[in-house]
């Protein structure tokens, strides 16, 4: 299972609060630009990841996970699921606790690296949808 109802609480309510969303840029458009506003107002630092680091909802954009001068919780993954597993790759370097995945956001084998390498691992679910829920 990579959405079990455990998993996906103890992701929002107890591995900390500082959320890398990798695929968030200042495009108002976008779902990551939406979710991640979300999460600020449920008490979440989101730190920005996209290529072209920019600042967003007030927070400084970085271009990689490698790039964030400080530890991650969390790395919210806005790519398709070609180039997830990469991203979820970099988060096990980079030391988070957990990995979510977006809706239509599948990767299992990466998933399975993820969990093996003792995080946490969410995929093709909403913390924007999910957060709600727990209050």
């Amino acid at each position: 299972m990579y959405d079990d109802e455990a998993t996906i609480r103890r992701i929002l309510n107890e591995l900390g609060d500082t959320w890398a969303v990798v695929g968030l840029s200042a495009n108002s458009r976008r779902a990551a630009y939406g979710v991640a506003q979300v999460l600020q107002q449920y008490g979440k630092r989101i730190v920005p990841v996209h290529p072209r680091a920019e600042t967003v909802h007030g927070e400084r954009g970085y271009a990689s996970l490698a790039d964030v001068p400080f530890d991650v919780d969390v790395v919210d993954v806005f790519v398709n699921s070609a180039l997830a597993g990469s991203v979820a790759d970099a988060a096990v370097a980079k030391g988070a606790q957990a990995v979510w995945f977006q809706l239509g956001v599948v990767d299992v084998a990466a998933c399975a690296r993820t969990r093996a390498a003792g995080l946490d691992m969410v995929m093709d679910r909403c913390p924007a949808i999910e957060i709600p829920l727990l209050t």
